[in-house]
């Protein structure tokens, strides 16, 4: 899975869910996606996004090569804005720490910024998970995924109706990392096939978020908030109640 921003509960319930995951950093930046920012709540509000700064985006550039903007101002910025929206929440106190030690890591990296944050939380929550960053073996499979059109005896998975890049590295990682069973995140429904991972001796889980409203700093509950969300409000205990409320389907 991508290095996410402080992502929502659901992305660390997947990692609960396995033995090990995998911060794959060698896929191409999305502008709009989760990798640079998440969502928060302002004080009876509705969500609104904080971000990492970074130097220049561009989809054409890989995660791994996005830098940080090199200056403490988009990190003030950030712990301002939790402090002033958040400095009511029953467990303002912890969270704010614990976040403010990963905004002002030493680092320069988006990626690692993010990995950071996962890590941090991981161990706050006590997950046990291996957490595996360094994936520079994997850079061979991504140069010859990128000889079109693909040629399905050069991997080792090529029982595919219709090969994908997609579904080439997943189960190209399962195999190298000797996996019997991948399991993704709810929205991978729309791109992964459980009979074709199955003929590839690989079974496939989602997980799927057991939703439990909670007590926000608004009038109106938002689901899927970044974790900050869960920890400000809930605290760690009951942070690690919600950890467990999933399925895999």
């Amino acid at each position: 899975m991508q290095p996410y921003f402080f992502p929502y509960i659901g992305y660390f319930q997947a990692i609960h869910a396995v033995d090990k995951y995998i911060l794959y950093d060698n896929l191409n930046y999305i502008e709009n996606g989760w990798i640079h920012r998440n969502r928060f709540l302002v004080t009876n509000g509705k969500p609104t996004y904080l971000n990492a700064e970074i130097q220049s985006r561009s989809s054409f550039k890989k995660i791994k090569d996005v830098d940080l903007v090199d200056n403490n101002r988009w990190r003030s910025r950030i712990m301002k804005s939790l402090y002033l929206n958040y400095k009511k929440a029953a467990y303002f106190e912890e969270t704010y720490s614990l976040v403010e030690g990963v905004i002002y890591s030493k680092v320069g990296k988006l990626s690692d910024l993010n990995y950071i944050g996962i890590k941090s939380i991981c161990d706050y929550l006590d997950i046990n998970t291996i957490l595996n960053n360094n994936i520079s073996k994997y850079d061979d499979m991504e140069n010859r995924l990128s000889l079109l059109p693909l040629v399905s005896g050069e991997f080792n998975c090529y029982k595919l109706s219709k090969p994908s890049v997609k579904v080439i590295r997943v189960l190209e990682i399962c195999y190298t990392e000797k996996a019997d069973e991948f399991i993704n995140a709810i929205g991978g429904q729309g791109l992964y096939d459980k009979t074709e991972f199955m003929q590839n001796g690989i079974k496939l889980m989602f997980v799927k978020t057991i939703d439990q409203p909670y007590k926000q700093l608004s009038n109106t509950y938002y689901p899927g908030l970044s974790i900050i969300d869960v920890l400000m409000n809930c605290g760690k205990d009951g942070a690690k109640e919600r950890l467990i409320k999933y399925e895999l389907i």
